[in-house]
């Protein structure tokens, strides 16, 4: 836009709140279906074994039973598509339900379906499965890529230091707010579909595929969303099954997950483990780094499980310049629940493992963290080349030295010297982070008659404000106020072709689409066409937007008890052109949240592959008195790769806080020798680290 905008830029409160409010929103799992019939399912209670028999006649007889249904019931069905970041060595399963094998707990055997969910429920109770368990196998290597630039081998010979580092980041229960849910009506011989999903036109096409349907035959609705966090981006066996049963029943079908269906067999996320080696000169200038990824997968592929593993390395070596890289990344099938994206997907993983390298590197050369960053940083705005392709980069080490003023760094410095004069575990730490934002395209229909528009969105929303934003824009570019604007998203039927919401790729691509409809309407107004003009674009970004920032922590740990104690927190946030810095806030703050029950207790345990933290009585996720002051900074460096100007900022939080925090921790006990430390910093972990580094001293 060459004009001022007057409403792109400004804090308008989110127009979906009203109706958040007042209780109106329709959740998939709200969805009035008269006579639907409610769907369970036979889980099985092993990791790894034989389906003997499974005898489901006295399922059949109970109250209110319409069907049970086994993988024999269902026929021949299509597989799941997985993105293909990385090369797969072959094709992998998309069971359904469970055939001669079950290859994880949790997994689906057998569905029942009823007239009331506890009529269901009891019917599965009657379902007699037998199992003969046998020993998992061993992740079994599905995908990996190798990255070179330089040579890392002569780099590390003339290296004056070298340092390693190793992180092992917890597996994580995503755990929106909405479970999984889904309600399937079968009318004039097609389907409506409400689904709690982040990709409802990917989910249609998905479910004509798989079930052999046309897609002109299936419409998928997701007007509300309670969260996903990349947890819902993929189409579910339990989602497939209830269309199918629709379908073939010819009568409405609906199923709302547990929350101990969620943690047993919804996406887990993050559970990657990473090795690097950095090589130092005697000046403090990184030469050269060796990094290795290993992700795991579970026992089946949702649309995205390859991209943890591909993000993790590809990103590196982050925001800074190092001449020569030797970077690997792996991804291996297990018995477990399936693992897909979660809020950064990869990116924390790539962030944690460099700003690691950069503290160690920081204590090897005497240097403070900050300079270190601020030697090696990248200098100028513009492309850049990362091993894995050029990239847009930004002036890194001008955003640094911005947000350390800004913050008063040397004041969080003094802070800690007197506190551990004190006598206190007092650690500060530094996290600086980049987030690419998404590639591809995105679809707009933007429609102007009698002074209101209305902007059918390809993309969808799950609690981001998506419509408040996108009314902004188009206010702006057809001179109109926000108020004269409808926006309508998440409705394959009314609404164009669209990827959804993935990889923070919403604003910066999908905005771009509704920016360039409106201009089109414009130039066609101003030529002189009256009555409605609608226009329809399909955007499709030249280049991947970049965000950067970085992340500012201040920890102490109680001595006795290892209890941690997130006393401060700051952060600085460069997610280019801001069409609502409220909205900008809010993403900060809820993927800082999420960063932080990383970083300090979240985590998902299995033993011989059953999972031990299969709900909030085990599994521990932050609280608002969890979480500590957070002082938010802002700044604007304009993309070049998309119209808008504008760079994701979604995930910031979960990619530059657990960075921050553990390096803040590992400050605080580095006067007692200790150097490493896995997340997540519960008070037990990090007393057992106090506890070996003093009998360290006392040998």
């Amino acid at each position: 836009m060459t004009r001022s905008a007057p409403y792109t830029g400004q804090a308008l409160p989110r127009r979906e709140d009203p109706r958040l409010l007042r209780g109106e929103v329709r959740y998939a799992g709200d969805i009035h279906l008269p006579g639907a019939l409610h769907l369970a399912f036979l889980r099985s209670p092993y990791a790894s074994g034989q389906l003997v028999a499974c005898d489901t006649s006295a399922a059949r007889a109970m109250p209110g039973v319409a069907a049970v249904l086994g993988v024999a019931d269902l026929g021949a069905l299509g597989g799941l598509q997985v993105n293909p970041v990385l090369p797969l060595d072959h094709a992998t399963p998309y069971p359904i339900l469970a055939g001669d094998t079950v290859s994880a707990v949790g997994q689906p055997i057998a569905a029942v379906l009823a007239e009331t969910p506890d009529q269901a429920l009891d019917a599965v109770e009657e379902i007699s499965a037998e199992i003969e368990e046998t020993p998992a196998p061993p992740p079994e290597l599905l995908a990996m890529q190798h990255w070179q630039s330089g040579d890392a081998a002569v780099e590390f010979a003339r290296a004056a230091h070298v340092v390693a580092v190793r992180v092992a980041h917890p597996r994580l229960a995503p755990s929106p707010m909405e479970p999984r849910a889904i309600a399937v009506l079968p009318e004039g011989g097609g389907l409506t579909v409400w689904l709690s999903t982040q990709t409802p036109h990917r989910a249609r096409a998905d479910l004509a595929r798989i079930l052999s349907l046309d897609p002109a035959q299936l419409r998928v609705i997701a007007r509300d969303v309670g969260g996903a966090f990349g947890m819902k981006a993929s189409l579910y066996p339990e989602e497939v099954l209830a269309v199918w049963a629709a379908h073939h029943l010819g009568r409405p079908v609906r199923w709302t997950a547990s929350r101990s269906e969620e943690f047993l067999s919804a996406t887990h996320g993050r559970g990657l483990s990473s090795e690097g080696q950095l090589a130092i000169d005697a000046e403090g200038r990184f030469l050269a780094l060796k990094a290795r990824v290993e992700a795991p997968l579970g026992h089946w592929l949702p649309n995205s499980a390859l991209i943890p593993a591909w993000n993790a390395a590809r990103i590196l070596p982050g925001p800074y310049d190092i001449p020569a890289t030797d970077l690997g990344t792996s991804a291996r099938r297990a018995h477990t629940a399936p693992t897909g994206i979660y809020r950064g997907a990869g990116r924390p993983e790539a962030c944690a493992l460099m700003e690691r390298l950069a503290d160690a590197a920081a204590r090897a050369t005497g240097l403070d963290p900050a300079e270190i960053r601020r030697r090696n940083l990248h200098r100028a705005n513009g492309p850049r080349d990362l091993p894995a392709g050029r990239v847009e980069g930004a002036d890194y080490v001008t955003a640094l030295n911005h947000f350390l003023t800004l913050a008063d760094y040397p004041a969080w410095r003094a802070r800690r010297d007197a506190l551990r004069a004190g006598g206190a575990l007092a650690g500060i730490g530094l996290g600086f982070y980049v987030e690419p934002s998404g590639k591809g395209w995105e679809s707009a229909r933007v429609t102007l008659e009698a002074g209101r528009a209305t902007v059918e969105f390809g993309g969808s929303s799950q609690g981001h404000g998506r419509e408040t934003a996108l009314a902004q824009i188009a206010a702006d570019a057809l001179d109109l106020t926000p108020a004269d604007i409808t926006v309508q998203h998440g409705d394959t039927a009314t609404c164009p072709p669209g990827i959804g919401a993935l990889a923070s790729r919403s604003t910066p691509i999908g905005a771009s689409a509704v920016l360039e409809a409106c201009g089109e309407i414009t130039r066609r107004r101003d030529a002189g066409e009256t009555g409605p003009i609608t226009a329809d674009t399909i955007y499709t970004a030249p280049g991947e937007a970049w965000g950067h920032g970085c992340y500012l922590a201040a920890i102490e740990i109680d001595r006795d008890t290892g209890a941690p104690h997130l006393t401060r927190m700051a952060c600085l946030d460069d997610a280019g052109q801001l069409i609502n810095p409220l909205l900008a806030e809010g993403q900060v703050m809820g993927g800082f949240a999420q960063g932080l029950g990383e970083a300090m207790m979240e985590a998902l345990h299995f033993d011989d592959g059953q999972l031990l933290t299969g709900s909030f009585m085990d599994y521990a996720m932050p609280r608002a008195a969890d979480l500590p002051p957070l002082t938010i900074h802002k700044t604007e460096t304009l993309a070049t790769t998309n119209a808008l100007g504008a760079k994701g900022i979604g995930e910031a939080g979960t990619i530059g806080a657990p960075a921050a925090i553990l390096n803040a921790a590992l400050d605080a006990l580095a006067p007692l020798g200790v150097s490493e430390l896995q997340m997540p910093l519960t008070s037990l972990s990090l007393w057992q680290a106090i506890t070996d580094a003093s009998k360290g001293c006392e040998t």
